[in-house]
């Protein structure tokens, strides 16, 4: 069952999501957790949450913490539609193991809750381009989730080029969006712990994605790079329902 504040992000969720193409879902995406992740808004929501209401068993299940250093809280799932999560993002991450470059199965819109996230944009780099020179060398993976139990699954699709296009930080108080093509990499980029609110949108989801594992050279990223093959431990509902609670605390601050 449902609280009121599940039931209004739910009713925002629904209400400006419907029908609309990537472009357009992107700019609407970015209103909404904008709107959802206000400090008047999402501290409430979180802990009504933290109370059990909503789906904690589903949730707990599509929750996790992530290798590279972030912990992955769903809150609201909405199916195909629309999945909202709250990320938290741990300081020292960007020295100890930088996020792989990589895009995602739709849409998305971020809002910056607590502390700074910093986020590089890049884009490939043409075969005819790459005469000049520069680039990052990266081996190239198609990544898509397992039939059984939902782990990652890394299948090598060659070599890859990028160029960074864009290196940004994100402060408290704002947002971005980017398209499901969108080849980017994110971190924690302050001394304190940074919450994000997190929405991946779109019906229309690819059954992959796209991702660059940094190499020292091309010819390492044409003899297939590096493939780690990580489970995903979903959370129990107990300690779904801690982080919830934690959460709650944190953001309220």
């Amino acid at each position: 069952m449902g609280g009121r504040h599940v039931h209004g992000a739910r009713r925002l969720l629904e209400g400006a999501l419907e029908g609309l193409p990537e472009e357009d879902l992107v700019r609407a995406a970015r209103t909404v957790v904008a709107r959802l992740g206000a400090p008047e808004r999402l501290p409430a929501l979180v802990r009504e949450l933290a109370t059990g209401v909503g789906d904690p068993s589903g949730c707990a299940l599509l929750s996790y913490r992530h290798v590279l250093g972030f912990d992955k809280l769903l809150l609201v799932d909405g199916g195909p539609r629309h999945m909202l999560r709250a990320h938290i993002w741990h300081p020292g991450t960007r020295t100890t193991g930088r996020e792989d470059i990589h895009n995602h199965r739709s849409p998305l819109a971020s809002y910056v809750v607590r502390g700074t996230l910093g986020m590089e944009l890049y884009e490939s780099v043409k075969s005819a381009e790459s005469a000049t020179g520069g680039g990052l060398a990266a081996s190239w993976y198609r990544e898509s989730l397992s039939d059984e139990e939902g782990h990652w699954l890394l299948e090598p699709a060659g070599a890859a080029l990028l160029r960074l296009t864009q290196n940004a930080e994100y402060g408290a108080g704002s947002s971005y969006g980017l398209p499901s093509y969108a080849l980017h990499r994110a971190w924690c980029a302050s001394a304190e712990t940074t919450v994000t609110l997190f929405l991946e949108t779109g019906s229309g989801r690819r059954t992959y994605t796209d991702v660059f594992a940094e190499t020292e050279t091309e010819a390492e990223a044409d003899s297939g790079g590096r493939a780690e093959a990580v489970a995903k431990r979903p959370m129990e509902v107990k300690e779904y329902l801690a982080e919830l609670e934690s959460l709650a605390g944190l953001i309220s601050r």
